[in-house]
């Protein structure tokens, strides 16, 4: 077939950067400006940046140079880091959405291409086919049977027919091709099409947030509330005790700045978005990254046949031919009768083939054809693959007036209105199963008669000469079967929804160590049970052959009904309704329409089913290191906020151990260690062999909570420890202060470690790749050192150095407070109950 099959030459090189040049990119401007300054904007309004604010200005106040200019530097380092953290977040999601931009196609200097949405032109000619979105406004200037959605338009989501005639000829940007073919010549571009005119509105819609989302904002909420009462009543009991307004501030604002969890939503946003950005790269596009949310939870995974599992590499491997009942290889298609349906067969495909099938026939027509007559023949008229199970059936004419009425599809339909006798039927249908069970995808051939220009309004309204049968042969992928099995080691149900027969189907299942292969249900006996009936089907059943749209939508919500948290794959136009009511949507990225993506929320990028272990294996991973870090944030604060609040309360020697000064430090290592560290832990070793985390699982369960408050509550009796055996030994303030201060920074690196796994051993996550933790660890040290050591840092941070004595006593004390949750972990170990059970990186409360 020639490069460009339409009579359009489509606009030079020349004329596209013109038309740029004048009317611009095709992009819909974005809702916001640019990423810095609202990331500014939103880092001084952080409760942190205005906590420091006062707190600096109290020291200016009090005269206390040094330590003012400390908090302004802390001001600005703390904002950095924050700009830095949503920066990191903005430049992921820039680049996924990079990744996902859809493509149109268009005819340029007399050839067919494709290039991306944003660089269609005022000028261009556009190729819109069945499952795309439109590029832009335009005018058709050729169609076959053609219908658009207009839904994002008019709210009114149903098929508009659309052709050359000019009150119908208009076509606009983001509608979606229901069937046919057209080309358009593109009049607007951007802001100047009419979808471009309301984005405005469309932009004011905003995404509802996520259940994880609700329960982090309602957790910091009621932190920032405690931290307001708390706060005000250290405020009252240090200005009863001292009489200093300003000094007794400073320990109020000391206190609400251990307690107020600044880090968890910074954490909740990098996690998911750096995320999304790490599946990006694996080949997996997450158009939303609270998608990823969702991935660890997935329970069943519904997927194609075609291209999913197989190859989707067709080759036409046998023909029936009804002329003399013989089944013919290869070697033996050169006579009349087979060239016959493999002509009629191609004449039924689209005359510039996509699907692997179209395209293998169309080389078999040119291999055994003796004379090529496509170019003499233009498309009359078209009835796209519809029905169930489907057909399809095209109207070819040249210049002479001859005709040629073709079609194909599910062997069952074709045989339903053909004019063969029941006998007949049954002896073709009896082939159908032979080639199925070799598993070969298997159509019907047809032609029909017709005169006049009057086409029928539908395809079931011709009578049908049945030529007979062509077989195709798609080999299973060769990972496939590695793949299922990770699937059910993860406990995911597999599922098979295809629009192929049953025996075909089963064949390839089998090839695959596919389990449950044997129990087959069909989309129009499906479609008979009610809800009862179905919700029991949907469980006891694994391969639903001859599915149509309807049919799928309803086995998605049987299982959601049935709490199962559902994965769909889906590349066609009719995937759309199942793809968007699935919990995650999976659209392919090679084959899959421009409506499947749309629907989906994620996208294969190879088409490779592999990579949603890739995702699933990351949901998980991201969910389980969240929940490390959140524990790890609310593990530390705890002994910050007894460790400022209990000396004061008591009445101990010393009550203002820590100041904003120390607060702050440890604020600076917190904040890298939950955002930066866990977020790059590998998967634990476990992490896909144990089953789905429930959806409706509360984020931070009061048993999993009690880890954490546990955890901080042994922590601070080694802080308080440490002060109290450092009184006792006669220590000065600065010397007291010093050891309290170690013992806290000590057992926060242990902490760090033991929490890497609430399963398994510090020694044996010692062998997890993570050289950021190794990098924080060692800063974190090196700081200690200097706080402690060099006197510029020293006593600007009233400390005194510890001996060696001292500071091993420190160590030891800190590393003991938390060394009691590895002897804990073994315990639960040696008791067979190590979380197998549990979502991922969750271990069991306190008992």
């Amino acid at each position: 077939m020639p490069a460009n099959p339409f009579p359009f030459a489509g606009l030079t090189d020349a004329e596209v950067a013109a038309a740029r040049a004048k009317n611009g990119l095709n992009t819909i401007e974005e809702k916001s400006g640019g990423a810095f300054w609202p990331a500014v904007k939103g880092a001084v309004l952080e409760p942190m940046f205005l906590l420091l604010l006062a707190t600096s200005i109290i020291y200016f106040v009090l005269g206390e140079r040094t330590e003012a200019y400390f908090m302004a530097g802390a001001i600005v380092l703390v904002s950095t880091i924050s700009i830095y953290q949503d920066s990191r977040s903005r430049k992921a999601l820039d680049a996924l959405r990079a990744f996902s931009e859809a493509q149109a196609t268009v005819i340029r200097n007399n050839t067919v291409v494709k290039v991306p949405m944003e660089d269609v032109v005022v000028g261009d000619h556009a190729v819109a086919e069945e499952g795309t979105l439109l590029a832009a406004d335009g005018v058709i200037v050729q169609s076959n049977d053609f219908s658009v959605n207009e839904s994002i338009l008019t709210g009114e989501a149903f098929a508009v027919a659309r052709n050359t005639e000019a009150a119908l000829a208009t076509v606009s940007k983001g509608t979606q091709v229901v069937s046919g073919l057209a080309v358009y010549r593109v009049t607007a571009v951007g802001k100047g099409t009419q979808l471009g005119k309301i984005s405005t509105s469309l932009a004011a819609i905003e995404v509802p947030p996520t259940p994880l989302q609700q329960q982090i904002t309602r957790f910091v909420r009621n932190m920032a509330i405690v931290g307001v009462v708390v706060f005000l009543a250290v405020w009252a009991v240090a200005y009863m005790r001292s009489g200093s307004l300003l000094d007794s501030l400073l320990t109020g604002l000391t206190l609400a700045m251990s307690i107020l969890p600044e880090e968890i939503p910074v954490a909740f946003a990098t996690f998911l978005a750096l995320g999304a950005w790490r599946l990006a790269k694996q080949g997996v596009i997450v158009k939303r990254s609270t998608t990823v949310e969702t991935l660890g939870s997935a329970t069943v995974i519904c997927t194609d046949k075609t291209g999913t599992i197989t190859e989707n590499r067709m080759s036409l491997a046998q023909l029936f031919v009804q002329a003399n009942g013989a089944t013919l290889a290869p070697d033996a298609w050169s006579t009349p009768e087979a060239r016959r349906v493999i002509e009629v067969a191609m004449w039924a495909s689209e005359p510039v083939p996509f699907d692997p099938m179209e395209t293998a026939l169309h080389e078999a027509y040119k291999k055994n054809t003796e004379v090529d007559r496509r170019p003499e023949f233009t498309m009359a008229h078209e009835y796209p693959l519809g029905g169930e199970p489907p057909m399809m059936t095209h109207v070819f004419a040249n210049a002479t007036g001859e005709r040629i009425i073709a079609c194909k599809g599910a062997a069952e339909r074709v045989l339903r209105q053909s004019s063969l006798t029941d006998a007949e039927k049954t002896a073709v249908l009896a082939q159908v199963e032979t080639l199925a069970g070799q598993g070969l995808r298997v159509l019907g051939v047809a032609e029909a008669d017709f005169t006049g220009d009057n086409y029928p309004k539908d395809q079931e309204e011709f009578t049908l000469h049945f030529l007979g049968l062509v077989a195709f042969n798609d080999p299973p992928k060769a990972n496939i079967a590695d793949v299922f099995q990770q699937f059910y080691a993860a406990g995911i149900q597999v599922k098979i929804i295809t629009g192929d027969n049953a025996l075909t189907t089963a064949s390839i299942a089998k090839q695959t160590g596919f389990r449950g292969a044997e129990k087959t249900i069909n989309g129009d006996d499906m479609m008979q049970l009610d809800d009862a009936a179905l919700r029991t089907a949907v469980n006891d059943t694994t391969i639903f052959t001859r599915m149509f749209p309807e049919a799928k939508l309803r086995i998605i919500n049987a299982l959601q009904a049935e709490g199962h948290v559902v994965a769909m794959t889906g590349d066609g136009v009719n995937d759309g309704p199942a793809l968007k009511a699935a919990h995650i949507g999976i659209a392919m990225g090679k084959r899959g329409s421009e409506l499947a993506k749309e629907a989906a929320s994620l996208i294969l990028v190879n088409d490779d089913l592999g990579n949603m272990v890739d995702a699933v294996a990351m949901g998980r991973k991201i969910y389980g290191n969240l929940k490390k870090a959140i524990q790890y944030i609310i593990s530390i604060h705890i002994p910050i906020i007894l460790t400022v609040a209990l000396p004061l309360f008591l009445g101990w020697v010393y009550p203002n151990i820590f100041t904003p000064l120390h607060v702050i430090f440890l604020e600076l290592i917190m904040g890298p260690t939950c955002s930066i560290v866990y977020e790059n832990e590998p998967l634990e070793a476990d992490g896909m062999r144990r089953p789905p985390r429930p959806l409706s699982l509360t984020f931070l369960t009061w048993k999993e909570l009690s880890i954490s408050i546990w955890q901080g509550l042994v922590i601070t009796l080694g802080t308080l420890g440490s002060y109290q055996l450092a009184v006792q030994q006669g220590l000065p303030e600065e010397g007291v202060r010093a050891m309290v201060f170690s013992t806290l920074v000590i057992a926060n690196i242990g902490l760090t470690l033991v929490n890497r796994s609430f399963t398994a051993s510090v020694l044996s996550t010692f062998s997890y790749h993570n050289n950021l933790l190794r990098i924080v660890l060692l800063l974190t040290i090196a700081l200690l050192a200097a706080v402690l050591y060099i006197p510029l840092f020293r006593d600007f941070f009233r400390l005194a150095s510890p001996t060696a004595l001292q500071l091993g006593t420190a160590a030891v004390i800190g590393l003991a407070s938390v060394a009691w949750f590895e002897v804990y972990k073994w315990a639960k170990r040696r008791k067979g109950v190590s979380g197998r059970a549990a979502p991922a990186g969750v271990l069991a409360p306190l008992e």
